[in-house]
């Protein structure tokens, strides 16, 4: 997406506006200095009763604006501006209004409903924030006068509002206690590129209690992530306390207080949702279930068998039985007594790395096969229907890997979302078959690579995924590439990924952030920015995070962030 030069001059030649992460659609700035006044506060206009969650969303802005106290990146910090700060004019107020062309918004139900000023009912940021993909509305428009005049944030919906209030928290910097911006008038219309935008945490290779989960999705919040895919279980642990199953957490999480309680997963997802978040949430199928066998040891092939790299991708070793109709009996009631803990319309099985070794080398499995009179493709074809038709069933969409589509001729429903991690060019492939897709791919967007192999015996081994994937690397991705005119609305945005075997909660803040955020800029703002010019901005949003308590790394020395371009190889 080529941007208007408007906004290109704005941005690059104006350190102030260099705390915008990610790039609004449209935005122009002026060269007025401006303050927040001392009696600063954030009102609402024409909505009776707002929602909860956006009440306290205008708390936590308030607070960031308050506490954050960051000063500008420049070389001294903002100390030469200090005469024209003094002198500013003091913004006293930022006034919230919703359109009264919010469409998506149903008359209220009775009189004490909250509503706007003309008596549209008004969603919470929470119910926003569950909608379906591709039904939320994100957008917002954002005005801040030069002259001290109130500011106005606008959208049509809570969401929207609570993105705008993400922006406008990046605004300010902080000058002997004075917050400040250099380029007052700011005008802003902004919304996302694409509706799916997320981020991935695999809580089974090592736990992460709850407040580090709750921490991360405030910081996805603040670069407007919309998504945590939570990949809760795999075969090393299962932490997920699912009701009817919960024999499977009690043998097989790590130990009696790493697990994801039915309440933990409600805080967990009533957090996430206003923070304008949805959770989607993976159970793995068939492979990556070796942990049940601790307690369903019927439904598991090879469960621990050795070497366990002839039979799984990581140890340990263990698939459930897709031919056994009690199997996938089970598989299914497991998936929707899980469901039940999600209230968003999507829900992922996995379906990737099945290793038929196990299936051959397992005796059960082959009687299945032999008196069905099938073969495994066609087990798995049915295995795969039959849970899919337990997650409709419940409401759900379901969300599954690359291979589901591409290496198996398994029926999937036409609605199903395919995740593309192996490759980032099998992504034409998938779209080839007319699935909607999700942009994950390994050669982009794993954070875990680059650390050196984690199995054990393997001195100079390297990660599968080697090189390091760098915020350059994922801020050059293009959504489109290689798809076709009609292939293109196919894309729903994609995530970056952390899978844990050399994370945990030591590490998540440091491994993550900021890299994180350069994808969540290619599915808001769009792809085709150069990373040169974002890097001052990716300077401040990390200086900002760590401001706030998430401890995101240094990009470069601070001699040079504070320096912008004066590090680069052509200076």
């Amino acid at each position: 997406m080529l941007l208007p030069s408007t906004v290109l001059l704005s941005i690059f030649l104006a350190p102030a506006v260099n705390a915008l992460w990610p790039l609004p659609q449209q935005l122009t700035t002026g060269s007025t200095p401006l303050r927040l006044s001392n009696g600063f506060d954030i009102k609402f206009k024409g909505i009776n009763n707002p929602p909860q969650d956006l009440k306290d969303a205008v708390s936590r802005t308030e607070k960031f604006l308050s506490n954050d106290k960051l000063q500008a990146l420049v070389a001294d910090r903002g100390a030469s501006s200090a005469s024209q700060i003094q002198r500013a004019k003091q913004l006293t107020s930022l006034v919230l209004s919703l359109d009264s062309t919010g469409g998506h918004h149903k008359r209220a139900a009775d009189a004490t409903a909250n509503t706007n000023s003309l008596g549209n009912k008004i969603k919470s940021i929470s119910d926003e924030a569950v909608a379906p993909i591709g039904q939320r509305s994100e957008g917002y428009t954002l005005t801040i006068p030069a002259d001290g005049s109130a500011a106005v944030l606008s959208a049509n919906s809570t969401l929207g509002l609570f993105r705008g209030l993400t922006t406008f928290s990046q605004l300010w910097y902080d000058w002997n206690g004075n917050t400040y911006t250099l380029q007052a008038p700011i005008n802003i219309a902004d919304y996302p590129k694409y509706p799916y935008r997320g981020f991935m945490l695999d809580t089974a290779r090592n736990y992460f209690p709850v407040d580090d989960i709750k921490r991360t999705l405030d910081a996805m919040s603040w670069v407007k992530i919309n998504t945590l895919h939570w990949h809760v279980v795999d075969s090393q642990s299962f932490p997920l306390v699912i009701p009817g199953f919960e024999s499977i957490s009690q043998k097989g999480a790590y130990n009696s207080a790493a697990v994801y309680t039915p309440q933990n997963v409600k805080d967990i997802v009533s957090y996430a949702a206003a923070r304008g978040i949805d959770v989607l949430p993976e159970i793995d199928t068939p492979g990556h279930t070796s942990i049940i066998s601790k307690a369903f040891p019927q439904h598991i092939a090879c469960p621990e068998a050795a070497p366990w790299s002839n039979y799984a991708n990581e140890p340990p070793s263990g698939q459930l039985r897709l031919a056994s109709p009690d199997t996938a009996s089970f598989t299914a009631k497991l998936l929707s007594s899980a469901a039940s803990l999600f209230p968003g319309n999507t829900f992922s099985t996995g379906g990737d790395e099945i290793n038929q070794n196990c299936y051959a080398d397992d005796d059960k499995t082959q009687k299945d096969l032999k008196s069905q009179g099938k073969t495994f493709e066609q087990a798995l074809d049915t295995f795969t229907q039959t849970t899919h038709a337990a997650l409709h069933k419940a409401g759900k969409v379901a969300v599954v890997w690359e291979e589901m589509a591409l290496d198996h001729p398994v029926t999937l429903r036409n609605d199903t979302i395919v995740m593309v991690w192996i490759s980032s060019e099998n992504a034409a492939a998938v779209a080839a078959k007319g699935y909607r897709i999700v942009h994950a791919p390994s050669d982009y967007f794993y954070l875990d690579c680059g650390g050196g192999g984690w199995v054990g015996a393997n001195t100079l081994g390297n990660s599968w995924c080697d090189p390091f994937k760098t915020w350059q690397r994922a801020y050059s991705f293009d959504p489109v590439a290689n798809l076709t005119a009609s292939q293109k609305d196919l894309v729903l945005g994609g995530q970056q990924l952390l899978w844990t075997e050399q994370s945990s909660p030591s590490n998540l803040d440091s491994i993550v952030w900021p890299r994180a955020a350069a994808s969540a800029e290619v599915f808001w703002s769009g792809p085709g920015g150069d990373s040169a010019k974002a890097l001052p901005r990716l300077h401040d949003l990390a200086y900002r995070y760590n401001q706030r308590g998430v401890r995101a790394i240094a990009l470069q020395p601070q001699w040079c962030a504070l320096r912008p371009g004066a590090c680069d190889l052509t200076a």
